[in-house]
């Protein structure tokens, strides 16, 4: 945790590399009027700040706790400022909440590298398209949480990137839709891009295509998988039965330490985890049924030739 303290003209910070600006968002106390370095006057909007930054000059933004904000247009936030690092405080409820609301495009655009860490995002409206929407390298993604849990509505895909998300990073990601509406297809939806790393804490929802999909263009290296200290699981409610579905020509690896739970009790256990031209590392372990223990995966292993 970064120490706080003041001199005579600004806060700043002591953490690792930062050496830029440093700015408060506060939806509570915060104003448009206040130039956002004291949290004491912080920015009312986290697109504000962001507006207040430099492109790369090491500026963290932080999200005071139970900061909340409304997003209700497609890019109504925009991270096209390279180099941006923003921080939410506060721990469960209190993290800083984004809520997706009014129109079905509603949306968080990220055209230029950033990094974004402990931010709960929530859908507020049914058939949201792709709300947090990745079309820039370098981009990190850090233990937040997207909800698709409301029972009235739901998201096609969640997080969605184009091609131009090389080296993307989605660390210790969870997704709650365990209580929401049918119709998702993804939570993650990676179409092309290089050297791109999922890691999944917790995924779970009813999702028409794959918890995580790269689709339509092919990835070069694309890595899934969990960590022995902290397991990731997925859980797709969906009969479609897949975890991870990928290009067939897309390389990479899924695994190791991933574990995924299927809806239906028939002969899906190969289908959880797809990637023709992917490496796969155990342990993967798959369950198809209440009450059940889980198997490793049946796909092909490799032999002494």
């Amino acid at each position: 945790m970064a120490r706080l303290y003041k001199n005579p003209n600004q806060f700043v910070a002591d953490a690792p590399g930062m050496v830029g600006k440093v700015l408060f968002v506060d939806s509570v106390r915060g104003s448009s009027s206040y130039d956002g370095t004291d949290p004491h006057e912080p920015k009312a909007s986290l697109d504000d700040a962001i507006n207040n930054c430099a492109a790369d000059e090491g500026a963290i933004i932080y999200l005071m706790p139970n900061h909340a904000e409304s997003v209700t247009s497609a890019g109504a936030i925009a991270f096209d400022t390279a180099g941006v690092k923003v921080v939410g405080l506060g721990k469960g409820a209190a993290r800083p909440t984004f809520t997706f609301s009014t129109a079905v495009t509603a949306s968080i655009t990220i055209t230029a590298s950033c990094w974004l860490e402990n931010i709960l995002f929530v859908n507020g409206i049914d058939n949201l398209t792709n709300p947090i929407n990745i079309a820039a390298a370098d981009v990190v993604i850090k233990d937040c949480e997207c909800r698709d849990d409301n029972a009235s509505y739901h998201c096609d895909d969640f997080i969605l990137t184009t091609a131009a998300a090389n080296r993307l990073q989605i660390i210790d990601h969870v997704h709650q839709a365990s209580g929401g509406n049918t119709g998702a297809q993804t939570a993650i939806s990676i179409v092309g891009g290089n050297d791109i790393i999922i890691i999944p804490k917790h995924i779970d929802g009813d999702f028409a295509t794959a918890c995580i999909e790269n689709v339509t263009t092919a990835c070069d290296t694309l890595r899934v998988f969990g960590r022995a200290s902290r397991l990731g699981y997925l859980r797709n409610r969906n009969s479609a039965d897949v975890c991870v579905t990928c290009v067939a020509t897309t390389k990479g690896h899924i695994g190791p330490h991933l574990y995924g739970r299927l809806a239906d009790n028939a002969a899906n256990i190969t289908e959880a985890f797809v990637g023709a031209d992917m490496e796969f590392f155990l342990p993967i372990e798959i369950v198809n049924l209440d009450g059940e223990s889980s198997v490793g995966t049946n796909i092909s292993a490799s032999t002494d030739a």
